[in-house]
């Protein structure tokens, strides 16, 4: 049709600005409160540990017991794939990369925990234990031998635990920055929140404490876990977990389900409690429906059935953790919580063997999406970007090397990232 037939529109532009008039505040809304991943690589699972166990090489420490377990109960990647009831081919295609991982980074977050894994041990004892910890922390990073996160888990903010709790925090932060500059990947945890007031007091002490130490503005971030029932449905009947993201100043990184406090305050029986408990995946729903857009991350909880003792357990265990892991990652929950070294094997065996499947029909299809189509699926730009914020997590865990990446797409990796952080909505 030549363009002398195209009829002219009657909208003039007063009238289409009086639509972006009434449009704008949503707009701004929009990108307030929803900015999408902002690109940074999330962790695929938080180490908890008691502070009076860390020490400047817990990492190392977890992965040498990682890999003794290995050789005692699984030496060989078929013993692995029996183990875990899945192809020997597929654990053999990743076992190289499992051995690097749990020499190179067998922790990716860690969490110093001085909470419930850790207890009331009086306040002097807590005092010596949280600096002596931060010490630790401290000089593992100086020793290039610390996670690439790191943090704390402190005593709630309810009423009974806050003083206790702002004290450990203080008493961390000033051991740690005694020592030089707070570590990259520093969060903490912020546990058994009930109310939106809990996460506007925990934005009011980093505040204070970034004034206190000369932090710069915004430096000091938490996570949320989501353990108590208040915190997902509120007496109002609106999702307090969305109230909680929204009321954080742009300081809440990440919301972190804990199990067994959730299951057990529903009153489900304890041999009932666990990840895959459906009241469990209701909670985890909800949560995921409130960080959707805003760069919050969401992470599981744990298995609590560990891999100890004869081979026959830790086999099981190792099937039942492995099996986990998988599901959450079927649904989009990329992080969970691992409570011991032997843990580790199933973590990154389940993940790799996840984030690997079907790598060269994802590579195809990111082919053909950056050559305009064709071919027997016809990705949308969603779908392009979830098939490449897979290789980058892959590439981000050691689980895809940048080159394997790189040569099945076709593309360098600052094109898969921009895709992978393309956003939806």
């Amino acid at each position: 049709m030549a363009s002398s037939d195209v009829p002219a529109p009657r909208l003039t532009p007063v009238d289409v600005q009086a639509i972006d008039d009434l449009v704008a505040p949503a707009d701004e809304r929009m990108e307030r409160l929803y900015p999408g991943d902002d690109g940074r690589r999330q962790p695929i699972h938080t180490v908890y540990v008691p502070a009076h166990e860390v020490t400047a090489d817990l990492a190392h420490r977890w992965g040498d017991a990682a890999k003794a377990s290995l050789d005692a109960h699984a030496p060989s990647p078929m013993e692995m794939a029996k183990a875990l009831e899945v192809p020997a081919a597929e654990v053999v295609a990743v076992w190289p990369l499992l051995l690097a991982k749990l020499e190179r980074e067998p922790i990716e977050d860690l969490r110093i925990d001085l909470e419930d894994g850790y207890g009331d041990r009086g306040d002097a004892t807590e005092d010596a234990d949280a600096v002596a910890a931060a010490r630790a922390l401290g000089t593992a990073h100086a020793l290039g031998l610390a996670p690439p996160y790191c943090g704390i888990r402190f005593k709630s903010l309810e009423a009974a635990t806050r003083r206790r709790g702002l004290r450990t925090l203080d008493l961390v932060l000033g051991a740690l920055l005694a020592q030089g500059p707070l570590p990259y990947g520093w969060t903490v945890t912020l546990p058994k929140v009930t109310s939106v007031e809990q996460v506007e007091a925990m934005v009011e002490a980093c505040a204070r404490l970034e004034a206190a130490y000369g932090l710069a503005d915004h430096r000091l971030t938490f996570e949320v876990q989501v353990e108590a029932p208040q915190a997902v449905l509120g007496s109002d009947g609106v999702a307090t977990v969305s109230r909680l993201i929204h009321a954080s100043d742009d300081r809440c990184t990440a919301l972190h389900f804990g199990t067994y406090d959730y299951t057990a305050a529903l009153g489900i029986p304890a041999g009932h409690q666990a990840m895959d408990h459906p009241a469990a995946d209701h909670a985890k729903a909800v949560m995921a429906l409130a960080a959707a857009g805003t760069g919050v991350w969401l992470s599981d909880g744990s298995s609590n059935v560990l891999p100890v003792g004869e081979r026959s357990d830790v086999h099981q265990a190792w099937a039942t953790h492995a099996r986990l892991v998988r599901r959450s990652l079927e649904r989009g929950i990329y992080q969970g919580w691992d409570l011991h070294p032997a843990q580790l094997p199933s973590r990154y065996l389940a993940t790799y063997l996840f984030l690997r499947a079907g790598l060269d029909e994802v590579g195809a299809r990111l082919r053909r999406y950056a050559g305009g189509g064709g071919g027997a699926v016809l990705d949308e730009p969603a779908t392009a970007q979830a098939l490449a914020a897979g290789l980058v997590r892959g590439v981000h865990c050691g689980a895809v090397t940048v080159a394997e990446a790189e040569s099945v797409t076709g593309s360098d990796i600052d094109q898969l990232k921009a895709w992978a952080m393309r956003r939806v909505g």
